[in-house]
């Protein structure tokens, strides 16, 4: 590799931050239809961007939701062709007092950049629009050929995108897929991420009289929809955190010999994550590691639970209805399908009289792992050490990122998850941010990483 590359990298960081707030003040918010013009307002910077570094075929692909941005340049003959996937859509910023500062005007403070979307995941994706850059401008050329596949709609579960890449199969046909949307073990220490969980969720809508009623002259005579959300909800799980749906674990394969010492290898303590996250102590699935049960073990959490008079003071009424939002986080021969059928199967046999009880599906997706041995993944590793100067680890990710399973399932390639995040940094919650010291490893990472796969592949 050139090392013109990294000079022309580090004499233009301050350019490429102050591009990069550009792209995280847009709020492209795909759950909220508010933002429908900010979401496709950031889909066109990142057509834009593309054009700018040398992309040779740039489109914005209308869904039946959120566009999808392609661009390609294909000009490296006999070299390994790369599909680059990312999203330039984030999560909601809610609740905004907890931000320290605006989330939509990126702040730096202590090397770390500040803003929605700064590690999840247009940090991420910006860092491989200026390394691909940095190459054309230093070199005049790639030495791998490149797709890229930029979406809308990955915070909301990327319900449009497989029938787009089954409809575009020839289009994204490639080698390898890449992504950095994923975290590093811990600050100095890459990971190679292997392994996701799958996702289903549902929200579960409960509804008693048909209007909220007087709880001195109505409550004790019917059923308070409340109560009987609480009921169901807490017949998810046991005190041994154990998910007591009849056939959730049937597909489960259990943990092999290998993983397990693998995991304990990377030495990491309850009492690391205690510290990290501020709780008195860690809880989970009964006879399995913090690890395991994070990467490798399925999940059900409440994500949300509402109904009734919520504002300030009491107010004494018998609510009419009550909502909860429940999402699993799936292990590979779980069909989400499947669990939503189960989960609706759960709930029914657990209402109790007097009220009604529908249950609706949010977003799915499989889970996905991924032989580490593949030359794609151990360039990655090397590209990782070159940087780092420590041993690259291979870890499961607890998260779950959709399209990934539907990538392997329809293009048939090896997809490699080289993240430059870190676990701490606050993606999905108020003050996400970006620590620019991996913005500027991540990227340089990413340059070594082109050349070794041009030789492996």
């Amino acid at each position: 590799m050139d090392q013109a590359i990294l000079t022309y990298l580090s004499e233009n960081r301050e350019k490429h931050l102050a591009e990069l707030k550009e792209f995280l003040a847009i709020p492209s918010i795909s759950s909220l239809p508010e933002h429908k013009d900010d979401v496709q307002k950031a889909a066109n910077w990142v057509a834009k961007s593309l054009q700018e570094i040398g992309m040779e075929k740039v489109e914005v692909h209308q869904t039946n939701g959120h566009p999808v941005v392609y661009g390609e340049w294909l000009n490296a003959e006999g070299k390994p062709t790369v599909l680059i996937y990312g999203h330039y859509d984030v999560q909601p910023v809610d609740p905004l007092h907890l931000w320290d500062s605006p989330p939509f005007e990126a702040d730096i403070r202590d090397e770390k950049l500040y803003a929605r979307g700064a590690s999840d995941d247009k940090g991420q994706v910006f860092m491989h629009l200026k390394v691909l850059q940095a190459i054309f401008k230093t070199t005049g050329t790639l030495p791998i050929n490149v797709k890229f596949l930029i979406e809308g709609e990955e915070e909301i579960g990327s319900p449009n995108l497989p029938l787009f890449v089954e409809e575009n199969k020839e289009l994204l046909s490639s080698d390898v897929i890449v992504i950095s949307d994923t975290s590093m073990l811990e600050r100095g220490k890459p990971a190679i991420c292997y392994g996701l969980r799958g996702l289903c969720g549902i929200q579960i809508d409960v509804k008693g009289p048909k209007s909220d009623l007087h709880s001195g002259l109505y409550g004790g005579m019917i059923q308070n929809p409340i109560h009987a959300l609480v009921g169901i909800v807490n017949s998810f799980r046991n005190e041994k955190g154990q998910i007591t749906v009849e056939g959730f674990y049937d597909k489960v394969a259990n943990l092999t010999p290998a993983e397990k010492a693998a995991y304990e290898s990377l030495g990491i303590t309850d009492q690391s994550f205690i510290d990290q996250l501020g709780v008195p102590a860690m809880f989970g699935e009964e006879g399995y590691t913090t690890l395991e049960r994070t990467w490798v073990r399925p999940t059900l959490e409440v994500n949300g639970i509402y109904g009734g008079f919520q504002g300030e003071g009491i107010k004494t009424v018998l609510p009419a209805e009550a909502h909860a939002k429940i999402t699993c986080r799936l292990v590979p021969d779980q069909d989400p399908d499947e669990i939503v059928e189960l989960l609706q199967k759960h709930v029914q046999s657990h209402t109790p009289p007097g009220v009604t009880v529908n249950v609706s599906l949010f977003d799915k997706g499989a889970a996905y792992v991924t032989p580490f041995d593949h030359p794609a993944i151990q360039a990655a590793k090397r590209a990782y050490e070159k940087v780092y100067t420590v041993p690259t680890s291979f870890t499961r990710g607890g998260g779950s990122i959709p399209i990934v399973a539907a990538f392997d399932q329809i293009l048939e390639k090896p997809v490699v998850l080289m993240g430059f995040g870190l676990p701490d940094e606050n993606f999905h919650a108020p003050n996400e941010h970006f620590n620019l010291e991996n913005f500027d490893k991540g990227m340089e990472t990413l340059s070594y990483y082109w050349y070794e796969l041009e030789q492996s592949l």
